[in-house]
């Protein structure tokens, strides 16, 4: 572990080690629910905001400033490395990826090139070296699981069915194997060039692999899921696995390989525990709608997250999903007092 956070309770937290406080930081922490993130973002894509190194520290930051968490989450987007290659995809506001041509027979594997992160997306090593430069926080860098990049690339645009991409998974299982071994590819290479850099800890988003059975999770997604931790292990950077919806899928989740597991708002923290055994150190998991009420309400479902957890050493406190961009900040600012004023893991 690097000395420049060698008392951070967030990566300790992550090894299930002794701290002194709970550790929490947010998913979409840095975005639109802060004033200081709209003073400053202009207009245009994400992706032209990611591609300012200075800007997308700043934005990396203001959420540490503000809120006092305990870790910055790289300001990025998980179709980065397949922008960065060529394959046509932006984003937009209001709409999320949206590809130009989807991916739709074994011709498209060659707009997926491998990705040389030094070359391809020397703006985003940038921001990862500038973030840690001020040193105030660990920082986590990411990258989009396989199956959650891939259906991105299939559907064209954000799906609630899915539909074309488990008719290819299900119907051309060989290409569906090459088209995730190119993914897998891709994010490892921008994974390890992100803690070349400095990055403290990696997440990897599988958000919507809560769309799936277990038995076809198992068969079609975790092996490539696997195959990315598997590639990071050397590096000794904690690495934090996270989905949507996966209460059925999360033993065979753990099995991939990260040190922590995410849970989102609907499994219970202690129901997670019991399902994937009493050393499972788990990331989460307030509902991230529950930060829109009343400070009373937020208060007594953060008391009763902390007390599921009973004191377990490995536990990240974090929403179950990203901050809503309607959040007052402010709700954000108690959550964290509230929870660093909980002792944890001594």
């Amino acid at each position: 572990m690097s000395q420049q956070h060698a008392d951070s309770p967030f990566l300790a937290a992550c090894r299930a080690e002794p701290h002194h406080r709970t550790p929490v930081w947010f998913m979409r922490q840095a975005g639109r629910s802060l004033p200081e993130y709209r003073a400053v973002r202009g207009t245009g894509s994400i992706l032209d905001a990611i591609a300012d190194a200075n800007l997308a520290a700043e934005i990396t930051l203001q959420p540490v400033r503000r809120y006092g968490v305990d870790a910055a989450i790289l300001y990025s987007d998980i179709v980065v490395p397949a922008h960065a290659v060529g394959f046509g995809v932006e984003v937009h506001p209001g709409i999320g990826p949206v590809v130009d041509r989807p991916f739709e027979n074994t011709a498209d594997l060659q707009r997926l090139r491998p990705l040389e992160p030094e070359e391809d997306t020397p703006h985003v090593l940038e921001t990862v070296r500038r973030v840690v430069a001020d040193g105030s926080v660990p920082l986590i860098g990411f990258a989009g699981a396989p199956f959650t990049v891939a259906s991105y690339l299939i559907e064209g645009k954000p799906s609630r069915t899915y539909g074309r991409t488990k008719a290819l998974m299900l119907g051309d299982p060989g290409l569906w194997h090459a088209l995730l071994d190119r993914l897998v590819d891709m994010a490892l290479a921008s994974l390890r060039s992100q803690v070349a850099n400095g990055a403290s800890a990696i997440q990897l988003f599988d958000s919507w692999a809560g769309a799936l059975s277990p038995q076809t999770y198992e068969r079609y997604v975790l092996p490539f899921s696997r195959r990315i931790f598997e590639g990071l292990a050397d590096l000794d950077v904690p690495r934090i696995h996270f989905g949507v919806g996966t209460g059925e899928i999360l033993p065979l989740m753990a099995t991939a390989g990260a040190d922590v597991i995410g849970v989102d708002w609907r499994v219970p923290l202690d129901e997670a525990r019991r399902r994937l055994g009493p050393n499972a150190v788990l990331q989460g998991n307030l509902d991230p709608a529950v930060c829109l009420g009343p400070a009373e309400v937020v208060e007594a479902e953060v008391a009763d997250i902390l007390r599921r957890n009973g004191g377990h050493p490995g536990h990240v406190f974090n929403l179950g999903h990203g901050v809503l961009p309607e959040t007052d900040p402010a709700i954000l600012e108690r959550v964290v007092e509230q929870v660093h004023a909980h002792p944890n893991g001594s």
